[in-house]
């Protein structure tokens, strides 16, 4: 409604505004259309994640390999060489790198998802735009920090696929974009989820290091599948991430298991956490400036 200071007349018409912002009422709400309209913040925001990690370095952006390449000698001098764990045949280093390399990008997802209101009280104080930009933003970042550690597995698997008769790689292998949407879903919903409840529990951001270290044993990162007896075998494909590691080593090394049903499994698992993650994030997201 508007005034006609000439005719002093109130009027109808609408004002030609160029942003409303309205609360959103439905809690599964993902606004999709708004998140791609802030899609140059959003790529602002993917290049701040990375640049700003490794900024003050001295090897910047070399820590991307050096990572996973010390902890999978790690990982193969203690649990290879002197816990003597099984890695199905398959050359120690290749085993573990495969399993770091897939656990390092859904560990980061949700670690680093967990703390979005914390970490950005100030600004969405301030500023309006979709709150839903800065978690994708990370999923996004760490999946360029994934294609760096996956090109030097890549490097490793060539080698020993040349030099040896153990890797066997199959055509599962064009599945490696599901196993990937699958961890970054997973983490951006435990993400959103953890990072929701820490408004109020901020207790929980202590423990969730610790949690995600421990959940790492519950998965096939330094054993294989196999390895397991069939009485906490189910337990162990209970966690969705565990069908996730054994497809990609049955696809690019020709070891472990695969099955429809747990990927399937996992894939529906992570809809669902998603959708719960969605529900939680849109209803603190309106009231989170009260209590952080």
């Amino acid at each position: 409604m508007q005034v006609n200071p000439a005719l002093n007349e109130v009027t109808n018409e609408p004002e030609g505004w160029d942003e409303i912002i309205q609360p959103h009422t439905n809690l599964l709400d993902l606004p999709l259309k708004e998140v791609w309209r802030y899609r140059d913040l959003l790529l602002l925001l993917v290049r701040r994640d990375f640049v700003a990690n490794y900024k003050q370095t001295i090897l910047g952006p070399i820590w991307f390999f050096l990572q996973p390449v010390l902890t999978t000698l790690t990982f193969t001098l203690i649990f290879g060489r002197i816990a003597k764990l099984s890695t199905d045949g398959l050359p120690m280093l290749l085993f573990y790198m495969a399993g770091i390399t897939l656990w390092n990008y859904f560990s980061e997802c949700i670690t680093r998802t967990s703390t979005v209101f914390k970490d950005n009280e100030t600004v969405f104080g301030k500023v309006y735009f979709p709150r839903l930009v800065m978690p994708i933003s990370i999923i996004i970042s760490n999946l360029v920090k994934l294609s760096i550690q996956f090109t030097l597995f890549l490097a490793f698997w060539a080698f020993y696929l040349i030099t040896t008769t153990a890797v066997r790689p199959n055509i599962m292998v064009l599945l490696t974009p599901v196993l990937i949407v699958i961890m970054g879903g997973l983490g951006l919903g435990f993400g959103m989820i953890i990072s929701a409840l820490t408004t109020k529990y901020r207790d929980l951001s202590f423990l969730l290091t610790f949690g995600v270290q421990l959940l790492m044993y519950a998965t096939p990162v330094i054993y294989p599948l196999s390895s397991i007896s069939g009485k906490y075998k189910w337990l162990i494909m209970a966690n969705p991430m565990s069908a996730v590691i054994e497809t990609f080593r049955h696809a690019f090394l020709g070891t472990g298991s695969f099955s429809w049903g747990a990927l399937a499994y996992s894939g529906g698992f992570m809809l669902i956490i998603m959708a719960l993650g969605t529900i939680i994030f849109n209803k603190v997201e309106k009231s989170f400036m009260d209590t952080v």
